[in-house]
């Protein structure tokens, strides 16, 4: 049964109304395959509460990253300081910073050593989008209310959600992020190859890019650039 969301003490009506028809997903939710839970997130609600307010985001895009089987993963070579949040349990978050100037979130999925996640692209902001235009506006120009959380570091910033963030359990009492998930995975969705993803992982065997078609927040598709190491002298 869909939790009831209280802000600053009170019922939160239009909150309890994004939610509705929702659930709070459990451990084994996200100990699934990473296909899996790419669907199954689609059209599932991600609740951002902090001292600011509260912004609740509907995703409309994710991709999913399979860890060591993974070229396009970040756990592609294995563990690091800066992965290491993909090698936990399912339903934390992995969040880095992207070229060191975007921040970009991940829910892990599996099970802890299994380094699988999904990337959350895109969203349409559905409680909070003073707040959240605020913050976009902040960061940079808002030329619509639909580019708000249309790719994944305006979205981490339409929800608030920042390197402090990386390592949040969703499943934790008390968690400033809450997810909600859809009682059934979505029965239509689009795929394709993932955005900006070159080399070995930009095979069709990786069109691993889940959207709800036709939404107007979905991000547009970039393809990954192959670098060339430079020759070395002889």
């Amino acid at each position: 049964m869909t939790d009831r969301v209280r802000v600053d003490g009170a019922a939160d009506d239009e909150l309890a109304a994004a939610v509705a028809g929702l659930d709070r997903p459990d451990r084994p939710w996200f100990d699934r395959p990473p296909l899996d839970v790419a669907q199954g997130l689609l059209n599932a609600v991600l609740v951002s509460q902090g001292s600011a307010g509260t912004v609740a985001l509907r995703i409309t895009e994710t991709e999913a990253y399979h860890g060591p089987r993974d070229p396009g993963s970040h756990a592609y070579r294995g563990r690091s300081a800066r992965n290491e949040v993909m090698f936990r349990d399912g339903g934390h978050l992995y969040v880095y910073r992207h070229l060191g100037l975007h921040t970009c979130m991940n829910v892990v999925t599996g099970q802890a050593g299994e380094a699988s996640a999904v990337l959350l692209r895109a969203g349409e902001i559905i409680v909070g989008q003073e707040l959240a235009h605020t913050r976009r506006t902040a960061a940079g120009v808002v030329r619509s209310q639909v580019q708000l959380a249309s790719g994944p570091a305006r979205l981490t910033v339409a929800l608030g959600v920042t390197m402090d963030d990386a390592g949040t359990d969703l499943l934790a009492p008390g968690s400033r992020l809450r997810l909600y998930v859809p009682r059934a995975p979505v029965a239509a969705f689009a795929s394709g190859p993932r955005v900006g993803v070159g080399g070995a992982g930009a095979g069709p065997e990786f069109d691993w890019r889940r959207w709800i078609p036709g939404d107007p927040t979905v991000s547009a598709f970039r393809p990954g650039v192959t670098r060339r190491r430079a020759k070395q002298a002889d």
